[in-house]
């Protein structure tokens, strides 16, 4: 199996670059979507996170609001950490699950779509890594736009992510995203074919065919070996 990692900063275009991914067929594990659901009600990280920011993160529905809590972190570095460290199990535990299903299904290639992919040190079992870059003042434009926000509310959440500039020292495969969407889809078709290249040895020998074709072929080896003796 062929684990691509894909990440980004915050208002780059990654998860732009994730849904070209799904709308070509490539299965895509989402951290945020994982985090989110890490965080529902009555859920071990909800109660975690509870308990370390107070009741005043929750909302009517007891759900986590989740625009407050990160008014709170994203000025907050030590608050952050903390965040991280308390989720960082039940998050692990979801995208290995989600990981898990898709080899089960016998998929070949996946994206692991990760916004902290250095940071969690999930580069270590992903191969090619993707960047999605921007250049930074059209990252800081774009994220007060989208998020609605002042300039200093907006490089505050930039400052509390590693700099895209680091990321895009560490990255097999760079996807500027500066431009218009046309241009990123174009850049994108080159980086599907390359994703979607042939198997090496070592990740057919990770994939659910590589696993039965092992299994086989010890098998086959047994009986042969009964056979002869």
């Amino acid at each position: 199996m062929r684990m691509v990692g894909l990440t980004g900063g915050i208002a780059s275009g990654k998860s732009t670059i994730s849904g070209f991914f799904k709308a070509n067929g490539v299965p895509v594990v989402d951290a945020d979507i994982v985090a989110r659901n890490a965080l529902r009600k009555g859920t071990g990280g909800w109660k975690r996170v509870v308990a370390a920011f107070g009741q005043d993160i929750l909302q009517d529905d007891g759900e986590v609001d989740r625009a407050r809590l990160g008014q709170i972190v994203f000025t907050d570095p030590s608050k952050r950490q903390l965040l991280n460290r308390l989720l960082a199990p039940f998050i692990a535990f979801g995208m290995y699950s989600e990981i898990a299903k898709l080899w089960i299904k016998g998929c070949d290639v996946i994206v692991l779509d990760v916004p902290l992919l250095f940071e969690v040190k999930m580069d270590g079992v992903t191969k090619p890594i993707i960047v999605v870059w921007v250049d930074p003042s059209t990252q800081l434009q774009r994220l007060m736009e989208r998020d609605g926000i002042s300039e200093e509310q907006a490089l505050n959440r930039i400052s509390a992510q590693m700099l895209l500039d680091l990321k895009r020292d560490k990255a097999d495969i760079i996807i500027d995203n500066s431009g218009s969407l046309q241009e990123t889809e174009e850049q994108f078709r080159k980086v599907l074919n390359q994703v979607r290249k042939p198997l090496t040895w070592r990740e057919f020998g990770l994939s659910r065919r590589g696993a039965l074709c092992a299994l086989t072929s010890v098998i086959v080896g047994v009986l042969v070996y009964r056979y002869i003796t």
